[in-house]
């Protein structure tokens, strides 16, 4: 059984775990994030699959639960050509698990696996500060993301618009609450299969992090 999230001793409020993945997800999905050109987003949308032209499984390619760690690493869609519009990929709660399940940490010293998953450090909803938790970033390898882009998204939606909204807001100087308030809609994301846990180092404290 997982420990209970750390408690601050001074206000006695529950804090946020170093190793926490966050996202917007229901009973059936999770959603998770990637950006690319023009070409790629509007056939992607269209055909409801990443298995279009100019998409490439040669590659490793990186997909993303939390919102603000993509708004950071795209720019909010403004970053350059290939980050200009922000894809949302739904796929079922089984195949997220089932890509994490074949994945090694990207600092780990044992033996590589397909897929590498990465704990950087989150971002506030400005993308201005970094913040004292991580955030999972999760490298699909070319033997599994033509699997994963044919057979395990559900649905594809771009929210290119929302990050351009999001954006304008940021520049305006609105708050770190609101911009979370109005934007981000992310619940923590629990996995209870205990071995998929230990893969990823989910409970692995700060002073533990190194493996």
């Amino acid at each position: 059984m997982a420990a209970s999230p750390p408690v601050d001793q001074g206000t006695r409020e529950p804090l946020v775990p170093y190793h926490q993945i966050r996202a917007l997800y229901d009973e059936e999905s999770i959603t998770v994030y990637q950006a690319y050109n023009k070409k790629i987003a509007d056939a992607a949308v269209q055909n409801q699959t990443l298995a279009v032209p100019g998409w490439s499984c040669e590659r490793m390619t990186w997909i993303k639960p939390s919102w603000s760690w993509m708004m950071y690493r795209s720019g909010f869609s403004h970053k350059d050509q290939n980050q200009s519009r922000i894809l949302a990929i739904r796929m079922s709660h089984a195949s997220f698990e089932s890509i994490l399940m074949q994945s090694s940490l990207s600092n780990s010293s044992g033996g590589k696996q397909p897929v590498r998953v990465q704990w950087d450090p989150e971002r506030s909803p400005s993308t201005k500060t970094k913040l004292p938790y991580r955030s999972i970033q999760i490298g699909i390898g070319r033997s599994v993301a033509e699997t994963w882009a044919k057979e395990m998204i559900l649905s594809i939606e771009d929210v290119t618009e929302k990050a351009r909204r999001m954006y304008d807001d940021v520049e305006a100087g609105m708050g770190e609450k609101k911009l979370e308030e109005k934007y981000i809609n992310e619940s923590v994301y629990n996995i209870k299969n205990e071995e998929v846990r230990e893969v990823i180092r989910l409970d692995a404290e700060e002073e533990n992090k190194q493996i």
